[in-house]
């Protein structure tokens, strides 16, 4: 571990002890060492900037932010040059930021380079499974969505916009994203990965609904 990513981690670890909405420290530990792992296997990534995106992804999400979706690489550039890091290193941190979050079920989310795919994928994997199932209902109370609405169907959202401003049920959330997130990844340790995690939804998923109905 280089000196900066040390210091990024405990600078990213102090910054959300406190936070409550699953886009917490634990939430950003896991997808850095995932996205250590996942660059390991995959050639051409640079360690240094991975580490770096994969601690920094969050420190300023759009969804708390106005949806500014700038909101996020300005506040990691503003850390790494407090940090004296090289600008060259914090225009490629920046970009892997921009391209980590998912844009809705309509938006493609291409990645520009190793760095981006790994990150992203493990940022990815961590939506899924038994995580992913905790992670989504709390985000949901955070946001005093109800768990479901049967009268409130989901919707493949075309466009950044319209996924922005949703305010449907956590159940939905399953079939808007979480769902869909295996055939989305780039890696192939990342899509192994994901085939458990995706099953374990997939029984979730259909439990839920059976209870809700007084069933199962």
């Amino acid at each position: 571990m280089t000196p900066i990513v040390a210091a990024t981690a405990a600078f990213i670890e102090e910054k959300f002890q406190a936070e409550g909405s699953g886009h917490d420290w634990p939430h950003i530990r896991r997808v850095w060492q995932v996205a250590r792992a996942l660059a390991a296997d995959t050639p051409g990534t640079d360690l240094e900037v991975a580490e770096l995106a994969a601690l920094l992804h969050d420190i300023a999400d759009w969804k708390y932010h106005g949806g500014d979706y700038e909101a996020g690489p300005r506040a990691a550039r503003a850390w790494l040059l407090s940090q004296q890091v090289p600008e060259a290193t914090v225009a490629r941190v920046e970009q892997v930021i921009r391209e980590v979050s998912f844009k809705g079920l309509g938006v493609d989310t291409p990645v520009s380079s190793p760095e981006a795919a790994v990150v992203q994928d493990a940022d990815r994997l961590d939506a899924i499974g038994a995580i992913g199932v905790a992670r989504a209902f709390a985000y949901g109370e955070h946001k005093g969505r109800p768990m479901h609405d049967p009268a409130t169907p989901p919707v493949s959202h075309a466009d950044f916009e319209q996924y922005k401003q949703s305010t449907a049920p956590t159940i939905n959330h399953f079939y808007e994203k979480l769902l869909h997130l295996k055939d989305r990844l780039h890696t192939p340790a990342a899509r192994h990965l994901a085939q458990r995690r995706h099953a374990f939804m997939e029984e979730f998923v259909a439990q839920f609904l059976a209870e809700w109905e007084g069933r199962g």
